[in-house]
């Protein structure tokens, strides 16, 4: 698995999951925010599928 992620891009892709499951659990949002899991996950492993598919990239070109 080669990276697809970058920086910026994960960080936003685990708030947002975070934001997404504490919402749940807080009871502001129904059982939907249980896919935060998804953003959190990607952002955590820096590779997402789709990207891959689609031949997206924002890591940062090396030198």
């Amino acid at each position: 698995m080669k990276l697809n992620v970058g920086g910026t891009d994960r960080i936003v892709r685990i708030v947002a999951g975070l934001a997404l499951i504490g919402l749940t659990l807080t009871g502001n949002i129904g059982v939907w925010g249980w896919l935060g899991v998804v953003p959190l996950a990607t952002g955590a492993i820096g590779w997402c599928p789709p990207y891959a598919i689609f031949g997206f990239n924002t890591c940062s070109m090396k030198k």
